[in-house]
């Protein structure tokens, strides 16, 4: 009998080179991510949750959470495979919200790799991200650096 057993997708810090850049698959914002979110942070706010206020609002309509938006980019990262199963811990984010995203909008992340610095005493290395969170109509809602703590192969 074969037994198949799980073997981590994801590139390794030594794997990781600055220079290189990554695009996600897109991922269309619903209704439901809106309401989901808003039930697991507590956040409320009604530019999230209501459709009247929010249309009398500076948007003229819902806008999804920047925290959403956030934690969608970090999943279509993962989605990717490139830290799938190789990334040990998620160390550093600092994030820029440059637009808002609607209900219907479909968003891809961009990353370039900036910098990597081997830290031997905890098995891996810090590789920092540039990212960019991109609308179907090319412009960047968001931005900022993911700083991600990443297995070394040995």
């Amino acid at each position: 009998m074969t037994e198949l057993v799980y073997q981590p997708k994801g590139l390794y810090f030594e794997d990781f080179g600055v220079g290189t850049r990554l695009r996600t698959a897109g991922r269309t914002i619903t209704e439901a991510d809106i309401v989901a979110f808003a039930g697991l942070s507590g956040d409320y706010n009604q530019i999230h949750t209501n459709a009247v206020h929010a249309a009398a609002d500076t948007f003229g309509k819902r806008v999804a959470h920047g925290l959403l938006v956030q934690s969608i980019a970090t999943g279509l990262a993962v989605q990717s495979g490139v830290i799938e199963g190789t990334v040990l811990a998620f160390r550093e984010l600092d994030c820029k919200f440059s637009l808002p995203v609607f209900i219907g909008d479909t968003v891809h992340v961009t990353i370039d790799i900036v910098d990597v610095k081997a830290l031997p005493r905890l098995r891996g290395g810090n590789v920092t991200m540039k990212y960019a969170v991109v609308n179907q109509d090319g412009a960047v809602v968001q931005r900022g650096n993911w700083v991600m703590l990443v297995k070394s192969r040995g």
